[in-house]
């Protein structure tokens, strides 16, 4: 059973910074591809980040891209968003996801091709 623990969020003031975990267990990410998606009150989830196995492939809506970076640390089977420069536009509940792909450097970017959600983590901006 795969189980997806996120932290991080928070308040903060548009401009700022914030790093959200997603700490995964049940499976090593070496065998995961993972992502991050939000959604906004009112709005449709969508993703913000995505990475392969390897680490060698990312994805970015353009919305986030220069702003966000997602990263992963096998040791500590955890990946991180680091969200700078965040602006009001931003806030929402954030949900760290992954699935298996035998594809080491697919990035998968539709909800439907995720198996295994986290409970969320909320992200406001201030301006």
């Amino acid at each position: 059973q795969v189980q997806l623990v996120e932290s991080g969020g928070g308040l903060v003031q548009a401009g700022g910074s914030l790093r959200l975990s997603c700490a995964v267990s049940g499976l090593s990410i070496s065998t995961l591809t993972v992502a991050w998606f939000r959604q906004a009150p009112g709005k449709d989830r969508e993703i913000v980040a995505a990475i392969s196995r390897t680490g060698g492939t990312t994805y970015y809506p353009d919305s986030v891209k220069g702003r966000f970076t997602i990263s992963r640390d096998y040791t500590k089977n955890t990946v991180y968003l680091q969200m700078n420069s965040l602006k009001p536009e931003d806030t929402a509940v954030y949900y760290c996801a992954t699935t298996y792909t035998a594809n080491l450097y697919h990035t998968p970017r539709e909800q439907n091709e995720y198996d295994y959600w986290g409970q969320g983590t909320q992200v406001t901006v201030s301006s």
